[in-house]
């Protein structure tokens, strides 16, 4: 009784994502801006509607393959992290401060910005079509969505996962109202938009990596319940289950959907289109005008929620593995949130909204992410090889982690022919964390740094009523 009292006083990350708040996390992470963004993306690098089509469903399947990969990761790394513990745990500190260092300073808040920017887009549709939303006023109810969901991940993980429920139910409904009136269209001969689908008059090869990054984008939230291994409930049985099932639901679900689109708008619509969801709406099903625009709103909401909700955890533990300042691997003593993991999202998120262009945002952060998840899957390959002696309650045939990581690897390089610009830039941010990497976490910090951390951590720490973790949770 004393130590069930004890370890409920305890501060520490509870277990408190079941089965179905992980499938709800999954769902609310994948299926968010993406279907309703990539689409124009998707067609305007892969050149027509059948090579689209294959790349959505190429996408998916590939997705899947990460997902079995890193199920299976999950169950033999127990830590939290995401990528960054992985690719620790398999290919050493020095990659995985590398990611940790773009993602904190590039591919996390594009990302953000991009779901956010998708937000403020959607919520604003109705008030001022048929025109487009004054990009100042996108841009501040696009801070407004953001900094309620960093607010909600401070306050409390219980209603962060209950809101992640409802929103997967309405995103699936999203998906609904557009698949529902497009198959009944595809029913009664609308096929017009399918001839010539396979043009070669616009196949552009060299993009086609732009379309990948477009697609997988879309899909991408697969890798969610990774980032909180240490607070699913049964690991070793509910994340393998909660990925197979979440992954292959998305896939039937943006299959269906894309048909839906391109059975009601023409390439050259979809191209022409900021909102293809909304220009759906008003060509198939009027009535839908004003309410898919807030579903989709609402969708991106939940995708805000699901990232804040997992890239929290990544610094949480990267402060934990010392690879961050210390203060980030504390807990909100009542609340049990890691908050100063949470509210460090904050500043580069509000620039990156300020200054940034949805389809620049995407190129640039691709890059970073696709490279080291496949560095992450290439880590699962040396791992079965190191330790053969591990515990295995999930193992993915040898082919699908391989061809995961060689198809990641590939397209990350075609893609500084691709878009050499931002994808360069992307990669400069990756490689200014070597020195940094190099004189601060290589080498000893000098005695008067370290009493001058050690000072303000505290001061911080009293303010934001935080402490370290109390009980061992990997």
């Amino acid at each position: 009784m004393g130590k069930a009292k004890k370890e409920e006083e305890a501060v520490f990350l509870r277990k408190k994502i079941t089965l179905l708040r992980a499938f709800s996390l999954l769902i609310g992470s994948m299926v968010g801006s993406g279907i309703f963004i990539s689409p124009k993306g998707v067609l305007k690098n892969s050149g027509n509607v059948g090579v689209s089509l294959i790349v959505w469903f190429a996408c998916g399947i590939l997705s899947l393959f990460g997902a079995l990969s890193y199920a299976e990761l999950g169950t033999r790394i127990t830590k939290s992290g995401g990528h960054y513990i992985y690719v620790l745990e398999t290919l050493g500190p020095l990659p995985s401060f590398l990611y940790l260092w773009a993602e904190y300073f590039a591919i996390r808040p594009a990302n953000s910005a991009v779901i956010s920017l998708a937000f403020g887009n959607y919520i604003l549709e109705p008030f001022f079509a048929p025109c487009a939303a004054p990009l100042p006023a996108v841009k501040l109810v696009a801070l407004l969505g953001f900094y309620t969901v960093l607010i909600l991940n401070s306050w409390s993980v219980s209603w962060s996962a209950r809101l992640q429920n409802v929103l997967s139910v309405i995103k699936l409904l999203a998906l609904a109202l557009i698949i529902v009136p497009g198959m009944m269209l595809l029913a009664q001969g609308h096929t017009e938009n399918f001839q010539d689908a396979f043009s070669s008059q616009s196949l552009a090869l060299d993009k086609l990596p732009l379309a990948f990054y477009a697609g997988m984008f879309a899909y991408s939230g697969w890798f969610q319940t990774s980032f909180v291994r240490e607070e699913l409930v049964r690991p070793e049985r509910n994340n393998p289950l909660a990925v197979i099932v979440s992954v292959v639901t998305v896939i039937v679900g943006y299959m269906l959907t894309n048909v839906s689109y391109y059975t009601v708008l023409t390439a050259e619509d979809v191209l022409a289109s900021q909102a293809v969801a909304v220009s759906f709406a008003q060509k198939a099903f009027q009535r839908l005008v004003s309410v898919i625009p807030i579903l989709v709103a609402l969708s991106c909401f939940g995708t805000m929620n699901g990232g804040i909700f997992t890239f929290s955890r990544t610094l949480f533990v990267a402060s934990r593995e010392g690879q961050w300042p210390p203060l980030f691997s504390m807990i909100h003593i009542r609340r049990h949130t890691p908050l100063p993991a949470v509210m460090l999202m904050l500043p580069l998120v509000t620039a990156m909204v300020c200054v940034g262009d949805i389809y620049h945002l995407l190129n640039f952060f691709s890059f970073s992410r696709w490279l080291f998840i496949g560095l992450a899957t290439l880590g699962l390959i040396i791992h079965r090889y190191r330790h053969p002696e591990l515990p295995r309650p999930f193992k993915v045939p040898l082919f699908i982690p391989v061809s995961f990581t060689v198809i990641c690897l590939f397209a990350v390089g075609m893609s500084f022919y691709s878009d050499p610009v931002y994808v360069s830039i992307g990669c400069a941010m990756v490689l200014s964390g070597f020195p940094v990497y190099f004189l601060v976490i290589r080498r000893p910090i000098p005695e008067y740094c370290r009493t001058t951390i050690y000072y303000l951590t505290f001061k911080l720490q009293v303010l934001l009523e935080v402490v370290r973790q109390e009980i061992r949770t990997y």
